[in-house]
């Protein structure tokens, strides 16, 4: 795994899975590397629960539970800045 600058964004290079894949971004490599261990970890328990699984179908629960996980994150963060706007009133 190593990043590298490219006109403000880095070029983040890792495996997930078996698989070697470049990211372009603007995180941090230690942000790249925390994301890459997480997917990878969520990656191998699915394998783990079941052998069968594609890896296909396992990116596709990965990011299902992601994308339902940040939209939790988003209704909670929501109703904070809903409750400190009320006690403003």
């Amino acid at each position: 795994m190593e990043g590298f600058k490219l006109d403000n964004k880095k070029r983040f290079k890792t495996m997930i899975g078996k698989k070697a894949y470049t990211f372009i971004g603007t995180a941090s490599d230690e942000h790249m590397r925390s994301v890459s261990k997480i997917l990878n970890d969520e990656l191998n328990s699915l394998k783990n629960q079941s052998e069968n699984i594609s890896d296909e179908d396992a990116a596709i629960l990965i990011a299902f539970n992601a994308v339902s996980n940040q939209l939790d994150k988003q209704l909670e963060l929501d109703q904070l800045k809903n409750k400190m706007k009320d006690e403003d009133l």
